[in-house]
């Protein structure tokens, strides 16, 4: 049996998602997203060959990024790396193939940070009450999103031992399992006491966020804190500049903590970004800021 038809049996992708848990701590989202890709990418290696060497990886990947944007292509790049690690730790290519992938260019900071006003976040906090059957819930969660920057994945992956009231905080754990302990706001701690006390269903499971119909799981992924989150920005009568989910409440924390006065370095701390480069994008919505540093026009009159 050539390499490429042992590539088709269902245990290497198997044994792939075990490599991406074990070896890079990657969430369960992103994990079946590199699955998915590699799935995709062993059918297009095809059978013509008996063993993958650069060119087979090369042609894949061609075929599989054509018409892609530059951030989604260098994803499936992304993906492909991993995969052609772990068949290198498998024994089924050499480990030098990885250097075959070639890397897709992307500009940095070319978009800006989608957000909303302060104004427009406390609005969309004040509308999770009402006395709607989830609006303690909805009411915690948003304020989870807009006081500390979490992300979706970090509602939904939130244990109710991650919670320390005593000392107020609340630990998360972010993309790759690194876990940090955030300042707990006293609103957002009464938020969530009301929500465990009076609201939450009484089950068995350590997550703090349920469904609140029968039975009673856990959300299924980011996404459905994402609905969340648009369905309250919808009853606020707020309108966002883009994609109308969690990130955009993240991306208004940033924004809004630098417009009050913070510093780039305080912003990347609560975001928990690893990079500094990840905080600069924020620079760019920072008008006031940039007006100082901007240069005169040519020939006199106000900075551009």
């Amino acid at each position: 049996m050539s390499t490429m038809q042992q590539l088709r049996d269902p245990a290497v992708l198997a044994g792939f998602r075990h490599w991406l848990v074990q070896h890079r701590g990657i969430c369960r989202r992103t994990v079946e997203c590199h699955l998915r890709y590699a799935g995709e990418l062993i059918v297009l290696f095809g059978d013509a060959a008996d063993k993958l060497d650069a060119a087979c990886v090369r042609r894949a990947l061609l075929q599989r990024v054509e018409g892609l944007s530059p951030s989604t292509a260098r994803g499936v790049a992304t993906s492909l790396r991993y995969f052609l690690r772990h068949l290198a730790s498998a024994g089924f290519c050499s480990a030098s193939l990885e250097g075959a992938v070639p890397r897709i260019p992307v500009r940095r900071l070319a978009s800006l940070p989608q957000y909303i006003s302060s104004e427009a976040v406390e609005r969309t906090i004040a509308v999770c009450g009402n006395g709607r059957p989830a609006g303690i819930r909805d009411r915690a969660i948003i304020l989870l999103l807009t006081r500390l920057g979490l992300r979706a994945g970090d509602i939904v992956e939130l244990r109710i031992g991650d919670i320390d009231l005593r000392n107020a905080l609340i630990r998360v754990s972010g993309k790759s399992r690194r876990q940090t302990a955030l300042p707990l706001p006293q609103d957002v701690g009464d938020a969530l006491v009301d929500y465990i006390l009076n609201d939450r269903p009484k089950v068995a499971d350590s997550r703090v966020f349920l469904c609140r119909n029968a039975p009673f799981r856990p959300f299924s992924g980011p996404s459905a804190v994402s609905v969340l989150v648009r369905r309250a920005l919808d009853r606020a009568g707020v309108h966002t500049p883009g994609k109308r989910g969690a990130h955009v409440l993240r991306h208004s924390v940033a924004t809004n903590l630098l417009r009050s006065g913070a510093s780039l370095d305080a912003v990347g701390s609560l975001l928990r970004h690893r990079s500094p480069a990840s905080t600069a994008i924020y620079a760019k919505v920072d008008v006031n800021m940039l007006a100082e540093v901007a240069e005169p026009w040519i020939g006199g009159g106000d900075p551009c």
